[in-house]
């Protein structure tokens, strides 16, 4: 199943603002997932792509570096990017 990723504007406006390493491992995440799916990228430890609880229930957090975070969720094959964080810890 081919699953396409989609920028909510948020997350596309904080693209610009990020640090190169930081949006480099965002693209190979993209690039993951476009090659073999979701559920084989978030096995990938360096990501400890996990789900979220509260207010973000239903959501999916992935590490990008120490400090940044992008958020996102899936919906019939789409993955939304919501938001990019930095955040410290347990922040988020």
């Amino acid at each position: 199943m081919k699953v396409k990723v989609e920028f909510k504007p948020r997350a596309y406006k904080q693209l610009r603002k990020l640090p190169e390493h930081v949006v480099s491992k965002l693209k190979i995440w993209i690039r993951f997932i476009e090659l073999v799916g979701l559920s084989e990228t978030k096995k990938i430890k360096g990501y400890h792509d996990e789900p979220l609880q509260g207010d973000r229930k239903g959501q999916r957090s992935i590490r990008l570096s120490r400090s940044y975070r992008a958020i996102y969720r899936e919906d019939k094959g789409i993955i939304h990017l919501v938001i990019i964080l930095e955040v410290n810890k347990h922040e988020y």
